[in-house]
């Protein structure tokens, strides 16, 4: 075979080394980028963008970076992190077109829910930032945690519980947990309140910090994957108000992110 020296396309090459520097990396930035490969920012804006068009990477509403798309590698059994995240984004950037406060999207743990992706930094209200990415919440004291456990079936909110339970026995404690997951259910939407006693993650924080949060769950078939939230300055609006205006919107999230899983599995919500 008579070997012909061809020309490789220098534009593709470049694409080539910006799609392997962000999958090597797990992620990263433009700056980042920038110092890895040494190409001008102008050039490397082109081309993640044309990256993301085509669905190669994404960029995280969180902290810009640019991620693998999860949906190029093969499906496992379960809904990942990096999927729910990937989906979630897009609604997240839409809910802050309506609503003024702040919202993130967090996935269960062993014995917390994790920050997988939040619209913080697109509304800059009162200085409140949720996340970043990767920061644990509590099942018990966070509304986020109590909408995801409110949704999960009996055996996995007892293999929960089990975790976050006192060592000593406390009834009034059990009864309260019991009464507050059954007006979860009940109401479809979880809040920060009634405070509860347990001394986990978070017990703290909600007392002091002068917020509130409302989640509801993202459900996938029958079983919740994730939870939503909307969180507020409990000096700037009340639980009613807030709940009044955008549950419905906050509900249209977790349903529009629910369906855009379930497509990308090529199922039904």
């Amino acid at each position: 075979m008579i070997e012909r020296k061809v020309k490789t396309v220098r534009a593709l090459e470049r694409g080539l080394q910006v799609l392997s520097e962000i999958d090597r990396r797990k992620g990263a930035n433009l700056h980042e980028l920038h110092l890895a490969l040494g190409l001008p920012k102008a050039t490397l804006l082109r081309m993640v963008v044309t990256l993301g068009k085509h669905g190669h990477i994404w960029q995280r509403l969180a902290d810009g970076a640019f991620l693998p798309s999860a949906r190029l590698r093969p499906p496992s059994a379960d809904i990942s992190a990096e999927e729910v995240a990937e989906v979630s984004s897009g609604h997240l950037a839409r809910l802050s077109d309506q609503v003024a406060w702040p919202s993130a999207v967090a996935v269960p743990r062993a014995d917390h829910v994790e920050i997988v992706e939040t619209n913080s930094p697109l509304i800059r209200l009162d200085a409140i930032m949720l996340g970043p990415v990767g920061v644990r919440l509590s099942y018990l004291h966070t509304a986020t945690g109590r909408a995801y456990l409110g949704a999960c079936q009996p055996d996995e909110r007892a293999a929960i519980l089990r975790r976050l339970r006192p060592a000593e026995g406390d009834s009034a404690g059990e009864r309260l947990l019991d009464d507050m997951l059954a007006g979860i259910r009940d109401r479809g939407y979880a809040l920060r309140e009634p405070f509860h006693p347990w001394p986990d993650r978070d017990w703290q924080a909600v007392r002091q910090d002068g917020r509130r949060s409302m989640a509801v769950p993202v459900i996938l078939g029958a079983f919740p994957v994730a939870s939503i939230n909307i969180t507020w300055l409990q000096r700037r609006s009340d639980t009613a108000t807030v709940v009044q205006r955008h549950l419905g919107a906050l509900r249209r999230a977790a349903e529009g992110i629910a369906t855009d899983l379930a497509a990308a599995r090529g199922g039904v919500a």
